[in-house]
């Protein structure tokens, strides 16, 4: 079970630069829908991937899925030498995210996202427009299965 008031409470304590996409979003957003993870795009700057690293450095990140024993470096190396990371760690799943589809990385999401108060912390959410559109452009299955909700709740709250 993932602990998302752990997870984001790092991210935010750590002054990391960050936006909530995804799943998180979709809750924040009104979505009924679980989500098992967190999915951010982290800014790619060489003092941000140092404060994300030593954000998330306690909870022992980790490769999803990959066998354990596997040498893995959490380390801002390692970060800048890739782009997009699922983790497993000991509070939980989180995906870091250089960029995503539809969305482009931090700087080019940053325009479409509002501030929210998350679990006591000031944190940066995509909207609810930029969400249907980078849902609807990575087209996978469980991505288009929540386009009906989101655009529902988006056709609600321009009626308010």
């Amino acid at each position: 079970m993932t602990d998302f008031q752990r997870l984001v409470g790092s991210l935010a304590e750590g002054d990391v630069d960050f936006v909530i996409v995804g799943g998180l979003a979709a809750t924040v957003h009104g979505s009924a829908r679980l989500t098992q993870d967190i999915d951010v795009v982290y800014a790619r700057d060489e003092a941000n991937l140092a404060r994300l690293v030593e954000a998330l450095a306690p909870f022992e990140p980790y490769l999803r899925g990959a066998p354990p024993g596997l040498p893995f470096e959490w380390s801002a190396d390692t970060l800048r030498r890739g782009l997009n990371f699922t983790l497993t760690t000991s509070v939980g799943d989180i995906d870091l995210l250089g960029e995503i589809t539809g969305g482009g990385g931090y700087t080019d999401l940053l325009a479409h996202t509002i501030e929210i108060d998350l679990f006591g912390q000031e944190c940066r959410c995509l909207d609810l427009q930029s969400l249907i559109r980078t849902k609807r452009a990575a087209g996978r299955p469980r991505d288009l299965q929540m386009l009906a909700e989101l655009e529902a709740l988006l056709e609600e709250r321009d009626t308010l």
